[in-house]
């Protein structure tokens, strides 16, 4: 049975609504039509009206009170997320939120609650557990190759300067709020289910106009789990590669579009005795290792990759399948944020 396409409303026309969802959503008819959206800018909802022909309102309760919109993107200011979403699930509808999910904690645990009472269907477009590099990155832990995995580094920096609304604090700005989602849910899916132990954060501003973080550093521990080491700046000259992986039998290292990683197989290794006589000439001990290499390349397009996202949530909302990215797995990151903003003098006074 051919089933009918999922009526879809956005709210917010800005970059996330119009260059990354209305673009996402417009292949895919089949499955998604954008029926709906509010945006107080008139220009955008005529730009809207011309690419989607759909109903356009300036007020976000509009939004709501159309009966034809089943599922709401929530891609308004961060600090707007969580009352939106929550009110759009409780006019009925399910709902897509932009990331961060929440400014706050509380806030985010207020959005699971409200999903819980209406039995409305709440993600998050934590679209990145959908990039290919990251995937790659996961199979190749997971294959054992690297042995025991000891660091996993990840790094998005550069030199940049902003004065945007999310350059300030009273918005839910900031690089920790607005670019952070992305790397610290890569990070906790690789940490897994082990519970989180030490967490060391800075935060600092350094190049930013507003009063919001433009430079993270981020340093995670658990029991049994490996040491994750985020890093976000905006002053960093000279970028290093967003992948540093440190295993017991190899490493892995590359950017989003390449990757390399190499390894040690034990059978091949020569046999060790631990030895405390002095080394022959003053020397140190050296292995003669046999490494073996393996590299990836990037091919098609990222959108391409995030389709995915809205073709497994057609799954969920029409053929009743799980639901691929849960609130409750992006709460995790949820509370490292926080956690991040609590352990800093310059943000704590906004918790």
């Amino acid at each position: 049975m051919t089933q009918t396409p999922i009526r879809v409303g956005i709210a917010g026309l800005g970059r996330s609504g119009w260059d990354i969802h209305a673009h996402l959503l417009a292949p895919i008819g089949q499955h998604f039509q954008v029926i709906a959206v509010v945006d107080a800018d008139a220009a955008r909802r005529e730009e809207a009206i011309e690419r989607f022909d759909c109903q356009a309102y300036a007020g976000y309760t509009d939004l709501l009170h159309d009966p034809t919109v089943e599922l709401v993107v929530v891609s308004l200011p961060s600090f707007a997320h969580a009352q939106a979403a929550v009110d759009a699930m409780q006019a009925g509808k399910h709902v897509i939120c932009e990331k961060p999910m929440a400014t706050t904690l509380a806030d985010a645990d207020r959005m699971i609650a409200a999903a819980e009472v209406t039995g409305k269907v709440l993600t998050i477009f934590q679209q990145r557990r959908y990039n290919p590099d990251f995937l790659k990155v996961k199979a190749v832990i997971d294959s054992g190759l690297l042995g025991r995995i000891v660091q996993i580094r990840i790094t998005e920096s550069r030199f940049s300067r902003r004065w945007d609304w999310q350059t300030l604090q009273k918005f839910g700005g900031g690089s920790l709020n607005n670019t952070g989602p992305h790397f610290l849910d890569q990070a906790l899916q690789l940490f897994g289910d082990h519970e989180i132990g030490e967490v060391f954060c800075h935060l600092d501003r350094t190049l930013t106009l507003g009063d919001a973080d433009d430079h993270l550093k981020l340093v995670l521990k658990g029991p049994g789990a490996p040491t994750l080491d985020i890093e976000i700046s905006s002053c960093h000259a000279y970028p290093s590669e967003t992948w540093n992986i440190m295993g017991t039998r190899g490493g892995l290292a590359g950017s989003t579009r390449q990757l390399r990683w190499k390894w040690i197989v034990d059978a091949e290794l020569p046999a060790r005795e631990l030895d405390i006589r002095p080394t022959p000439n003053r020397s140190y001990n050296r292995d003669e290792l046999i490494w073996h290499e393996d590299s990836w390349e990037m091919s098609g397009t990222l959108n391409e990759e995030y389709t995915n996202f809205y073709h497994d949530l057609y799954g969920t909302l029409r053929e009743s399948k799980p639901l691929a990215i849960t609130p409750q797995s992006v709460r995790r990151v949820m509370w490292l944020q926080e956690e991040c903003h609590r352990l800093n003098p310059m943000t704590q006074e906004i918790f």
